[in-house]
């Protein structure tokens, strides 16, 4: 390959892992066209990219966008996973996509922000919840106090309020 066309592809490289949100490195190896394809497809419907990457190509971009234990990954075939929304949503594809085919699949680590996850960090991150569930969580944990301050508060009017009826009943029954 001419160098300039090498240059092309890791600036390419350096664009795409510097823009995406997450990136996941999966190791192909056993995988038939037609499986691969379905499983492009299925990334492709959740805005997923996956592209198989030369390795060191990918480890020279890395090293230039400062990811340098990341080019440490970049070992036999590897395909990444790029995420450009949310970020537990590639993982989550991925770890469905070996436990329904069972695929021969492996996912060998990624990378977002500045740190690089190892495989166990990725199959965590896909048992996350959605981000709609976290924020609902969260608010429903900041309103909890909230709820029981109202009922301690009311607690006593409730009481005086039974007072009241009740003596209401009696001066009614006499």
């Amino acid at each position: 390959m001419a160098t300039e066309k090498k240059t092309k592809i890791v600036e390419g490289l350096q664009e795409t892992f510097s823009g995406c949100n997450i990136g996941i490195l999966t190791d192909y190896r056993g995988l038939n066209t037609s499986e691969l394809n379905d499983l492009r497809r299925k990334l492709r419907e959740a805005g997923i990219e996956y592209k198989v990457v030369k390795n060191s190509l990918a480890q020279l971009a890395a090293r230039n966008i400062g990811k340098s234990e990341l080019a440490d990954s970049f070992t036999g075939p590897v395909a990444v996973a790029l995420g450009y929304g949310d970020i537990p949503e590639p993982a989550k594809v991925l770890v469905d996509y070996i436990r329904t085919t069972k695929s021969v699949l492996s996912i060998k680590g990624g990378f977002f922000s500045d740190k690089v996850l190892s495989a166990r960090d990725v199959d965590t991150l896909a048992k996350l919840p959605s981000r709609e569930v976290l924020i609902s969580q969260v608010l429903a944990g900041m309103q909890s106090p909230i709820y029981g301050l109202v009922n301690v508060l009311v607690g006593p009017i409730r009481g005086i309020m039974g007072v009241l009826q009740a003596r209401i009943q009696q001066l009614e029954g006499v």
